[in-house]
C-alpha cells in the first residue's frame, strides 16, 4: 500500500445541513383522526408472525384505566403479600394484619382484573376472523380471569366473616 492510501480518511465529510428533526417527525405524528382530548393510540405497522399471521391485533378503543392498570395492580400485589406473609406466619382470618389489607388490596385488585378481562375480552372478537385458535385462547384468558376473581372474592368474604 501507498502512504496516500494508508493516510486516507474513512469517511469524507458531507457539506449539506442535516435535515431538521421536528419537521421530520411532523408527518409521521400528524393523524387526521386526532382530535384534543383524545388518548393517542399507537399506530404502527402489525409486524407479522412466523407463521403469516399479524403478531398482534391494533387495539381499537383504549380501556378507561389504560394508565392507572399498573398501579392499582401494585396495591394489590403489596396487599397480597402482606396477607400471604401474615397467614405463613400464623395469623388467622380474623386477624388485622389480615382482614386490613385483604380489604385494601381488593377493591384496586377488583379493577385491575376487570380492565384486563375487558382488555383481552375486547380482543376475542378481533382475532375471531383472522385466527380462531388464538381468539379461543384469548377467551379461556377471560375464564381465568374471571375464575381468579372468584377466588379473591372468596378470600375476601373469608377475611370479613372470619
Amino acid at each position: 500500500m501507498s502512504e496516500a492510501e494508508t493516510k486516507r480518511p474513512l469517511a469524507e465529510p458531507v457539506e449539506e445541513e442535516a435535515p431538521d428533526a421536528a419537521e421530520l417527525l411532523r408527518g409521521v405524528l400528524h393523524d387526521e383522526r386526532f382530535e384534543p382530548g383524545m388518548i393517542v393510540l399507537d399506530r404502527q405497522e402489525v409486524p407479522l408472525a412466523d407463521d403469516g399471521l399479524p403478531a398482534y391485533v391494533k387495539e381499537e378503543a383504549p380501556t378507561p384505566l389504560r394508565g392507572a392498570y399498573i398501579y392499582l395492580s401494585v396495591i394489590g400485589f403489596f396487599c397480597g403479600t402482606i396477607v400471604i406473609s401474615a397467614l405463613n406466619l400464623g395469623a388467622r382470618w380474623s386477624d388485622p394484619i389480615v382482614k386490613i389489607p385483604v380489604l385494601i388490596g381488593a377493591v384496586p385488585l377488583f379493577i385491575a382484573m376487570s380492565e384486563a378481562a375487558l382488555r383481552v375480552a375486547r380482543s376475542v372478537p378481533a382475532w375471531w376472523p383472522i385466527n380462531r385458535g388464538r381468539a379461543l385462547f384469548r377467551a379461556l384468558w377471560v375464564l381465568t380471569i374471571l375464575a381468579i376473581a372468584a377466588i379473591l372474592a372468596l378470600a375476601v368474604r373469608a377475611a370479613l366473616f372470619a
